[in-house]
């Protein structure tokens, strides 16, 4: 397929950019003086350049009947938007009844004059009276005649002198000649025009109430009044004026009330008037900029191919494209894409002064020259094709806009400065075919007008039609669409309505830096040591939850502020100590430093702290999602207190983003603060502690959990320990030569010291590991304090332990040696008692033997006694040390209370005795601690002397 360039030449005008002097020089008074240029001034060459819209040839046709005398409309207002065609219509309207050549010399009007059932068309005398031309209270000169009114200005462009004479007296007093003489005046000289253009600029430079050289307000009316009627009456004359669409149009008050007034006067005897469609407006412009296209094959192949594209392309592109009459249109418009029209006639077109026909036709003009001269490539010329580059071509459109917009243009549109093009030069796909300056030369086209127009429906353009003002056949609109998704998240201007990846959400530019960009600038104003760090902890203690593994999770905590305590703690890191496979110097410092100082003063119990470090490959991201946050919360909460003032739409999408960025953070903390950290020590003898990282599961759950679940699998943290490994660590490292029994409670303060031993969840997990050890003679004997060699309530095998800072484990072989010499012992210290019996078979007393293996004294029988009375009292007391009351006191309460207990007939009472000596006297602290004690224990008496 050939581009556009090789199918439709411009004319040499535009070519040679010499259009915008040639075109829009002339107006109808300067044809009606001789002064135009030959486009306007020749009535071939105006034909031949002239597409007759339906509009015009009713028009033509009309005035054709008219000055036949075969009927025909006698006034005819035209009453479009400002650059309807209003002057091109009534300039055709002047050659056709001025013209100097045949009616077959004018391109298009022979056929009008058959469907009007003429022959020929007559020419006439036309009088043009632009209201823009002369002033109300100035008067002009026609050779020699003074000239005061627009009466006086018909009159002789009729008919010179004689003419005048007719309406003299009424010139020289300001006074409207009256129907009757109007229609003498139009006889004598029909067939006759008369051409009225902006009527409302006239009329209403008159001064309220006060007469001037060219009359009054009223009398103008009233002129324009006996005018409508005295054509009415005249067969073969014909009046045309043109009227603003809007009040806004005509100007001041008075432009309004003169143009209600005039809409009254006219609207008596005004004909309809179809203005020009947008489908015409096609063929008018194409038509005005460039010479017929001879090549019918080509520019078929390529408007199928565009259907072709656009059909394969389906939902992503607007549902008339999908329909048979796009075709027509796409041929119509060619070598200019539909949609340029669209946006220029739907959206430009509701811009003040931005006209319906001229200002399309010299836009249209400067942008094909530029593309022209740059050898632009493209199939047709497509929103996305506009050299917004260029000055020329983006003044053209700016003219219209609010001041601002050449910075909007320059830094994120068009331009080697652009943002689109610094994308498209890092990102090849995107500037193979100029993505990115194509969709912002099309959101751009689609939007801005939306900054000054109040008749724009929505603002700015769906995804659908910026990827119609920019995709050709061959391409992707994916490459598009994912061009757009970068542009909405990095250029200043750029504005979304809605969730950005919706296909409804819409896209503006605005002079006003989008929130985005403010959320942009807003992200470098937060501190990292403060703003910054306190955000991520938040999000860290949120995405940690309760982390009921430890007893206590500090977030950026200074060392001097950890306890130095038996609790497991958790300490995460800052993000200044990062940890990265190749680089872990920071995070292995910070670590040693903590679990050897606790402030100024060392630290004892380094083993009860594991650590959380950041990832350093994810920590700039979790800093830029961290400054996001704060920046649209700052935004939020700015728009709360009335410092930002934004529309309601922008305030939605500063809670959306917030939402948003708050919902990513919790994820992005998880994927950065992956390492745990855990420092360790094979044996006693290591020089230095080593530090072990292990990777933790970023997806689902909590960190917390995930920490609980490395900590067990890797057995960082002992949860459930077997005697078999108690007893293991205990021949390892304490019960060495004469050393064969350890405090329990020594061993358990070691764990939490020394970096060789095991990190115990809790105490309770040594205590299980006692018990169960306990119960058997394969681990440990137990016992509650040693003195002379002698261990006080030693058991072996026996169970039923009570775990406190007295308990020892024994050695099992050294517990075995002391059980059967303590055997021994108490077998030797017990006598033996055994029964006689006598020659006549009846029982004898037993008979003591000393069983100290000295001589026992001869057998002495022993008379038998009766039965004694059963016991009805029981006293009993004990003297128990105090190392050891806890045992004593439950083996006295399970041995001997709950005995006679037993019986239901017994009454026990229980009197515990306490007396404590001070010899220095007893400190507040344990005075305090004993009475509080002893009255929430409820003594009866706890007395200190």
């Amino acid at each position: 397929m050939k581009p556009w360039r090789e199918v439709a030449v411009p004319h040499q005008d535009v070519l040679e950019g010499t259009f915008q002097q040639s075109e829009f020089a002339a107006d109808i008074t300067a044809v009606n003086t001789g002064k135009a240029s030959r486009e306007y001034q020749d009535a071939g060459a105006f034909f031949d350049r002239t597409f007759i819209t339906e509009g015009m040839a009713l028009l033509l046709t009309q005035v054709a009947q008219r000055l036949a005398g075969r009927g025909g409309e006698p006034v005819v207002q035209l009453q479009t938007a400002f650059g309807g065609g209003k002057t091109h219509t009534m300039l055709a309207v002047y050659h056709l009844a001025t013209r100097k050549c045949a009616l077959a010399d004018l391109a298009g009007i022979p056929a009008l004059v058959d469907r009007a059932g003429l022959m020929d068309v007559p020419q006439a005398r036309v009088a043009v009276l632009d209201g823009t031309a002369h002033a109300p209270g100035q008067p002009w000169k026609r050779g020699s005649q003074t000239i005061k009114t627009l009466w006086g200005e018909i009159a002789w462009q009729l008919g010179g002198a004689e003419a005048f004479a007719l309406v003299a007296e009424a010139d020289a007093t300001g006074t409207s000649p009256g129907k009757d003489a109007l229609r003498e005046l139009l006889e004598r000289h029909s067939p006759c025009v008369v051409l009225i253009d902006e009527l409302v600029a006239y009329i209403r430079q008159f001064p309220e109430s006060q007469a001037i050289s060219g009359g009054s307000y009223d009398s103008n009316l009233s002129f324009v009044q006996a005018l409508t009627e005295a054509v009415k009456l005249v067969p073969r004359a014909i009046l045309l004026a043109s009227l603003p669409e809007s009040e806004l149009e005509a100007g001041s008050q008075r432009g309004a009330a003169a143009l209600r007034a005039l809409e009254k006067t006219f609207g008596r005897v005004q004909a309809l008037w179809k203005p020009v469609a947008t489908e015409e407006a096609f063929e008018i412009v194409r038509r005005r900029l460039f010479e017929p296209v001879r090549d019918e094959k080509t520019r078929e192949a390529v408007c199928r191919a565009f259907v072709d594209a656009y059909i394969a392309e389906g939902v992503k592109l607007p549902a008339d494209t999908q329909e048979r009459h796009y075709y027509d249109r796409l041929l119509h418009a060619y070598p200019i894409h539909p949609e340029v029209f669209d946006r220029l006639y739907e959206d430009w077109t509701t811009i003040d002064g931005f006209q319906r026909t001229r200002g399309v036709l010299k836009l249209m003009a400067k942008v094909i020259y530029r593309l022209w001269k740059d050898d632009n490539k493209d199939l047709l010329i497509m929103p996305g094709s506009l050299p917004l580059y260029e000055g020329s071509s983006r003044n053209e459109l700016t003219y219209y806009l609010p001041a601002g917009w050449d910075a909007v243009i320059e830094r994120d549109i068009d331009g080697d400065r652009a943002e689109t093009t610094a994308l498209e030069n890092k990102e090849p796909r995107f500037g193979q075919v100029g993505a990115a300056r194509r969709i912002a030369r099309t959101i751009f086209l689609g939007s801005a007008p939306s900054s000054v127009a109040s008749k724009v429906a929505a603002r700015g353009l769906d995804r659908a039609h910026i990827i119609l003002g920019c995709l050709q056949p061959g391409q992707a609109a994916s490459v598009y669409a994912d061009a757009l998704g970068r542009l909405a998240d990095r250029l200043h201007y750029l504005n979304s309505s809605g969730d950005k990846s919706h296909d409804a959400t819409r896209f503006w530019f605005d002079t006003r830096a989008n929130l985005r960009r403010e959320m942009e600038d807003r992200k470098r104003r937060f501190d990292d040591r403060t703003e910054v760090r306190g955000k991520i902890a938040e999000a860290l203690k949120k995405t940690i939850g309760n982390a009921t593994f430890f007893d206590g999770v500090h977030t950026f905590t200074p060392h001097g502020d950890v306890p130095d305590d038996t609790a497991l703690r958790l300490m995460v890191l800052p993000p200044e100590t990062w940890y990265a496979r190749e680089e872990n110097r920071l995070a292995f410092e910070g670590v040693l430093e903590i679990i050897s100082k606790n402030g100024a003063k060392p630290r004892y119990r380094g083993n009860r702290l594991l650590f959380l470090a950041p990832d350093h490959g994810a920590l700039s991201r979790l800093n830029d999602v961290t400054r996001v946050v704060l920046a649209w919360d700052s935004i939020v909460e700015d728009v709360k207190v009335g410092r930002l003032n934004i529309d309601l739409l922008q305030k939605n999408q500063a809670e959306k983003e917030l939402k948003s960025a708050e919902d990513a953070l919790p994820r992005v903390v998880r994927e950065c603060y992956k390492w745990l950290l855990c420092p360790m020590q094979d044996a006693p003898t290591d020089p230095k502690p080593a530090i072990e990282a292990f990777a933790l599961n970023t997806t689902g759950g909590s960190i917390g959990g995930a920490i609980e679940q490395v900590c067990t699998e890797n057995e960082l943290v002992i949860t459930t320990w077997s005697p078999i490994h108690l007893r293991a660590k205990l021949n390892e490292l304490y019960w060495k030569g004469a050393q064969n029994a350890v405090s329990a409670a020594t061993f358990f303060e070691d764990t939490l010291r020394y970096l060789y031993m095991p990190r115990l969840r809790t105490r309770d997990v040594l205590v299980q590991a006692i018990r169960a050890g306990a119960v058997s003679k394969d681990f440990f004997g137990t016992a509650y304090g040693e003195a002379n060699s002698k261990f006080e309530g030693f058991s072996f095998g026996g169970g039923n332990v009570i775990v406190d800072d007295t308990l020892l484990l024994i050695e099992p072989k050294a517990a075995q040696v002391y059980e059967e010499e303590n055997r021994r012992v108490q077998a030797a210290a017990t006598p033996t008692v055994f029964t006689a019996k006598g020659t006549g078979g009846a029982s004898e007393a037993p008979t003591v033997y000393a069983s100290d293996g000295g001589s026992a004294s001869p057998p002495m029988a022993i008379t038998p006694t009766p039965a004694p009375a059963r016991p009805k009292t029981f006293y009993g007391s004990a003297e128990v040390q105090p190392a050891t009351a806890k045992m004593r006191l439950v083996q006295i309460a399970e041995e001997i209370v709950s005995v006679l207990a037993s019986d239901p007939n017994a009454t026990v009472r229980l009197v515990v005795e306490i007396s404590a000596e001070f010899p220095d006297g007893a400190g507040d602290g344990v005075k305090r601690a004993v009475s509080e004690n002893a009255r929430s224990l409820g003594l009866k008496s706890a007395d200190w002397e």
